[in-house]
Formats: C-alpha cells, structure tokens, sequence
C-alpha cells in the first residue's frame, strides 16, 4: 500500500535503513489495531460553522462536583450550538506548568473527572486534544523507569556533558538547559530540560521513544479527540552545534504522525504549536497537506493588541494581506488569548524593539507581568506578555475598554482561519494577580479558577462587566457561524481605507461581507461611493441599515455589512 510505503520510507528519512525497520515494524503493529479509513469524498476539513472552546478542565467549579462535570453542564446550557469543539487543556496527571508536566498519559485526573466525563462532553462538541509529546514530568513512572535503567527505557531522555558548548541553543525560557539526576545505580546524569527542571525533554532518536508518543496519539483517537494539538513540536529534535528549533526531523515527524492518522482517522486534524515568527510558523503545513492541516496564529494576538493601542491598522492589514493559503486543507487557528501569555517573539521583524517596549509598558500599567527568554549571548529578551486579554484592553476606561476588546474580537472573527476562543475571554474574566502571588508564575494571570455560581449571578446581571462582554461575545459567534463568507478558506480582500480603520472584505458563494473596524477612540467618516460597494447594506451584527456613501463609525465600533438583497 502507498501509505505505508510512505512510512517506511520517512522512516528511514529518519533513523537510517536498520533502525528504520525495527521501528517500522513497532509502528505497524500498533496501526493495525485500526481499520484504515478513507476520506469522507468532498467533505472538508472546516465550515464556517466551527468555532473553538479552549478552556482548562477545573477553569469551573462547583463544590461538590467535578470540574469537567461542571464544565459539561455549563457548555450544554450556553455553548452548544455555539462552539463546535471544546479545547480541553492537559486533563492528565501532572507534577506543574498546570498540566503540560505530564505524569501519565493514558489517564484522567481524578481531580477533573473521568474519561466519562471527557466522553460526555464529546456528545455535544467536538474534541481536541494536547499532545504533549516534548517533554514528560520528573515524576513520571517512565522516568522513574529510566532512572532505574529499565529496559526500552534507557534512551528515554538526552543526556549531555554539562561542559558542551550549547550556546546556539534556542531558549524559550531563561533556565538552566540541563538538569542534574542520579540514577538508582549511583551514575550522575544531566538530562536536557528545555521548559523546567520537572519537564524532561524525550529523546526521538529512540525509535522506542516513538512507539510509545504514537501509541498515545492513538490511544487519544480512540477516546474521543477529532483535534490534536502538537504542543512545543519546534524543540522535538535535538543536534548538538545547531539552534535545536525546527529541524528537518521535528518537521518529519510531523509528517509521520499525519500519515499515520491519514490511515486510521483521516478527519483528525493536526495542530502545530509553535510561538514563533510567522514565517517559521506556517512552515508546519508543509506542502499544504503532508504536515498539518491548522498552525496557531501566533502574530494575530500581539500585533492586535498594538494596533489598538497605537490607534493605527496598517502594518495589522499588511500583514493579514499576506494570509492567503495555497492549499484548501490548510488554514490558520485564530486566537487572541490562550492560557499563556501574549507571544512576543512573533513580532519579531514586524515591529522594533522600541515599539515593543511600548507594549511591555501598556502591560505593566494595566496590571500585568513580562516573562523573558535568554540569548546566546546572555542577555534577555522578553518573551510573553502575561496579561488578562480583557485587561490589556481595557485600560481603566470600563466602558471604553469593553467596546475596545470586543472590536479585537470581532477583527479575529473577520479573518481568514478558524476562531478560537478562551474561556477567561468570553466570560470577562481579569487579571487574576492573587493566582500569580500564590504560584509566583506570571503565567497564573490569566488561568483563574472561577467558581460557577459566582460567574453565573454575574451573568444574569446585565450591568455586571462579565454579562456585557458575555452577550454580545456569544451574538458575535452566532451571527458569524451563520455567514458562509466566513468559511476559513474562503476569500478575502484586505482594504487600505483609513488608517483607524481595519478594513477585510470576505467572498464565498454568492455572499460578500465588509468587515469595518475602528480601532481608534477617534470618530471616522469614510465614504465607498464609486467602489463597487453597494450604496445600502445592513449590519449582520445589528441588523441596522447602513449608507456606504457615507459611513460613520463610533470609537471602537465594528460592522459586519451584507447585501440587503440576501
């Protein structure tokens, strides 16, 4: 068969001809525990209709009752119809970094629930899954098992003289590289530990480290995920003398695990996670359908947020010009915040450093923290924003800044690619400074743990900061899950009309949405006469009618403008 031939053969890309047999066998025993599927014909991988929930599995709580259990009953009230799929962050066993540390991959926390629970919420939406296949904790039993040299086990983790020259080495983090264990025989090891001292890095040059990282992707396609999000796969592969990030076999690896699921599960998506520049970070589609099918949006949340705070859309719209895609099974996973920080790495060539000082102080002022990654050369850089997304936006001004934030929302609506959401977003939730103080990680800022009657008194109130935000959050998802312009491939044209206007265009079927948002405090009139642009046109938001020949837009305001005749 072609698709295994194409295995065998990255494979060998891979690990050299003898190795790549004794992993090429591993691999094969564990796929054929699976019928191969074939490609539902004509069906594509998004619609316009998908919309992205990402949330922890305890960011809802109720005493008494389990997180997930929590979460399933409130998405089956308010989310459903609305989200397509539920993100739910590492649901695993884990010794820190809140879930990316992980002890056990084949279970559930008990203090989230149950794979019941995960399954439950499977019946309503779709599921992605984290793949957290860099690292695993140190108090994870296949450490342990390393460390007591148990066999299939010895190669686990990359062990390095502590006097090599590493200095090429990208950092993420400003740590120590390598951390120092003893295994159970007395023999002194220093292991390579890109993100923290408790996240060991997996050594992929083991074909048994491969069998055991495919066997969990799959063991996640027969529990429910239709999404698999590949968290930190930049760092995957490991040369001594080069930069670590994005080796060719990160990028081949990849390309294995899609032609694995290609086999047994051919409408699993792939997602790569990669907070780097733009042009380093849509290199994971490959050529547009050998790797994956959806990278994140690295570049959208920063440069968003400084368009808003310079009051100013044009490197933003020069920029979003250049988010045409070549291929209809690729498409970009648009997101503002997440449970990290704001990257600022993908502003790298975009804006200078001055400019991004600029936001380090916005972030300050508005209550946040900066995290920093070491060079080679010693000195650091900041790395991540931490900062609530509602309060980098807000700016003590309540009113304003609610009205400033969902215009940024109704931007990442409005561009090409899959929205995704953050629950801290959609429910107003802000700079959660009394976490970082118990956690002393600046990241906790934005991972607050809410208590569910609290937050839903709050939304029946429709004064209270949350409800505002919450209701014309959730009116925003449903009017743009109607409109089959907004398909993530669909086309697009980015308008230069004024620099405080962001301005897109969106074509699909027979329907043309203008997308007009003013990202400045400033009132803007602007005029379409003799562009083509019909003279009448209504707000999908609002349903208000609109003249284009003389269009004024409030501070912050945005409008979703269609044909009348449709």
């Amino acid at each position: 068969m072609e698709k295994i031939d194409a295995i065998r053969s990255i494979l060998k890309k891979i690990y050299g001809e003898e190795h790549a047999n004794l992993a090429f066998n591993k691999i094969l025993k564990l796929i054929e525990r699976f019928p191969f599927k074939q490609k539902t014909k004509g069906k594509n991988y998004f619609s316009h209709e998908d919309v992205i929930l990402i949330t922890y599995g305890d960011s809802l709580n109720k005493e008494g009752e389990v997180p997930l259990k929590t979460l399933y009953n409130f998405s089956d009230k308010y989310f459903k119809g609305i989200f397509s799929t539920i993100h739910i962050l590492p649901f695993f066993p884990f010794s820190s970094d809140d879930g990316f540390s992980v002890e056990e991959f084949y279970s559930v926390n008990p203090g989230l629930g149950s794979w019941e629970d995960i399954k439950k919420l499977g019946t309503n939406f779709k599921l992605m899954f984290d793949l957290v296949l860099n690292h695993i904790s140190s108090k994870s039993s296949w450490f342990n098992k390393y460390l007591d040299e148990k066999k299939g086990y010895e190669d686990l983790c990359i062990e390095v003289d502590p006097s090599t020259d590493l200095s090429n080495v990208v950092r993420p983090r400003s740590l120590p590289l390598l951390t120092k264990f003893k295994k159970n025989s007395g023999k002194a090891v220093h292991v390579w530990t890109t993100f923290s001292a408790d996240q060991i890095d997996l050594n992929y040059k083991s074909h048994d480290v491969l069998e055991k990282m495919i066997e969990v992707l799959l063991f996640y396609v027969e529990n429910g995920a239709k999404v698999i999000r590949l968290d930190a796969i930049a760092y995957l592969w490991k040369e001594i003398g080069t930069n670590c990030i994005h080796l060719s076999q990160a990028h081949d690896i990849v390309k294995l695990f899609r032609m694995v699921l290609d086999l047994i599960a051919p409408e699993v998506i792939i997602i790569t996670e990669t907070n780097v520049p733009h042009e380093e970070n849509i290199s994971y589609f490959g050529d547009g359908k050998n790797e994956a099918q959806m990278v994140y949006n690295f570049t959208l949340p920063p440069l968003l947020f400084y368009s808003f705070a310079i009051g100013d859309s044009k490197i933003l719209s020069n920029w979003a010009k250049g988010l045409k895609l070549e291929s209809s099974s690729n498409t970009f996973f648009n997101f503002t915040a997440s449970h990290d920080g704001i990257g600022v790495r993908p502003l790298e060539g975009i804006l200078p450093d001055k400019e991004i000082s600029r936001l380090v102080e916005i972030v300050r002022r508005n209550g946040g923290y900066i995290s920093f990654k070491k060079n080679p050369d010693g000195t650091e850089n900041p790395y991540e924003m931490n900062i609530s997304y509602v309060d980098a936006f807000i700016n003590n001004e309540k009113k304003m800044g609610i009205n400033r934030f969902l215009a940024s929302q109704a931007i990442q609506f409005a561009l090409p690619g899959v929205p995704a959401v953050y629950i801290h977003s959609i429910l107003g939730s802000r700079n959660w400074r009394e976490g970082v103080e118990h956690t002393n990680r600046h990241r906790t800022i934005n991972r607050e743990k809410l208590q569910i009657e609290e937050v839903l008194s709050q939304l029946i109130n429709p004064e209270s900061f949350r409800s505002r935000i919450f209701s014309s959050y959730m009116n925003l998802i449903k009017v743009r899950k109607g409109q089959r312009a907004f398909h993530p491939n669909a086309s697009f044209e980015v308008l230069d009309i004024d620099a405080k206007i962001f301005a897109i265009v969106r074509y699909c079927n027979n329907q043309t949405i203008y997308s007009f948002t003013n990202i400045s405090s400033k009132y803007v009139s602007l005029s379409l006469s003799g562009k083509g642009v019909p003279s009448d046109m209504k707000d999908l938001l609002t349903g208000k009618m609109f003249n284009t020949d003389s269009l004024v837009l409030n501070p912050y305001q945005y409008v979703w403008l269609g044909d009348t005749k449709l």
